[in-house]
């Protein structure tokens, strides 16, 4: 876990990032950095089987030992007493769900970033019927994720820098798999238990990766007092990662400020 602070005189509060799958901290470098130009300190760490994180590459036990690190990071930002927003990207995003229907912590916003709740390309029956087997067996066996550097994005230099980048997980367990299929389940049935916080989503419109349309519905399913949903057409996952990312981050700007006293 790492704390990026803010070097100006009167800091605004305080952002928990949650990076997505494969993915870790220094993707998000230019974020922290305008982050805390903006007067925001940053806290943010590598999930487990991520990035610079010990253990098996790709593989984790319980889908639970994600949202212990929410918790872990979001102790590391309440000693600033500054109000704090939660951001999640892609699996972070349904990560920081799960997070929060089943913890209600003190935060004064939700961001999700095409959040994770269905994937666009689910595996074929064929290779779920393998994987149920190998889940008994083997669930460290791993296999390719699927994913490559332009599913995620349309910027060049962003995708030449992810494919020679050896710290991305590119092989993911059986496990895994099943862990993130049963969180995109329970995020759905568990809905109603979501805590009325402010909450803006930034979803891509021409997502490769994640299912908008589930996005979509669980978001109308909330009931919450403050709630926004901004679809950026055009835009690959990684909205924040795409040539329009300052749009984004302007959008999202926005929604801070009307959120922080």
């Amino acid at each position: 876990m790492w704390i990026w602070k803010t070097s100006t005189e009167k800091p605004k509060g305080v952002f928990v990032l949650v990076h997505g799958a494969g993915e870790y901290h220094r993707r998000y470098n230019w974020v922290i950095e305008r982050l805390n130009e903006q007067g925001f300190h940053v806290v943010m760490g590598d999930l487990p089987g991520q990035g610079t994180t010990k253990g098996k590459r790709g593989h984790i036990d319980s889908f639970d030992q994600y949202t212990a690190q929410i918790s872990k990071w979001l102790d590391a930002a309440r000693p600033f007493a500054l109000p704090t927003f939660l951001f999640g990207h892609s699996m972070g995003g349904l990560i920081t769900i799960h997070y929060l229907e089943a913890h209600h912590p003190d935060v004064d916003g939700i961001i999700l970033s095409s959040p994770c709740l269905g994937l666009l390309n689910p595996p074929s029956l064929a290779k779920k019927a393998a994987g149920n087997v190998f889940n008994r067996i083997a669930p460290s066996v791993r296999f390719s994720s699927g994913l490559d550097a332009g599913s995620g994005t349309r910027d060049e230099n962003m995708r030449k820098r992810d494919e020679a980048d050896t710290l991305l997980v590119k092989k993911v367990s059986v496990r895994w798999y099943r862990e993130l299929e049963r969180a995109m389940k329970q995020a759905k049935e568990r809905v109603t238990t979501f805590p009325d916080l402010p909450l803006l989503v930034l979803q891509a419109g021409d997502d490769r990766i994640v299912n908008k349309h589930d996005v979509n519905k669980w978001f109308d399913s909330l009931h919450l007092k403050d709630k926004w949903y901004k679809e950026w057409d055009g835009l690959y996952h990684e909205v924040l990662n795409e040539p329009e990312k300052e749009d984004v981050f302007r959008y999202m700007q926005t929604f801070v400020d009307l959120h922080t006293p």
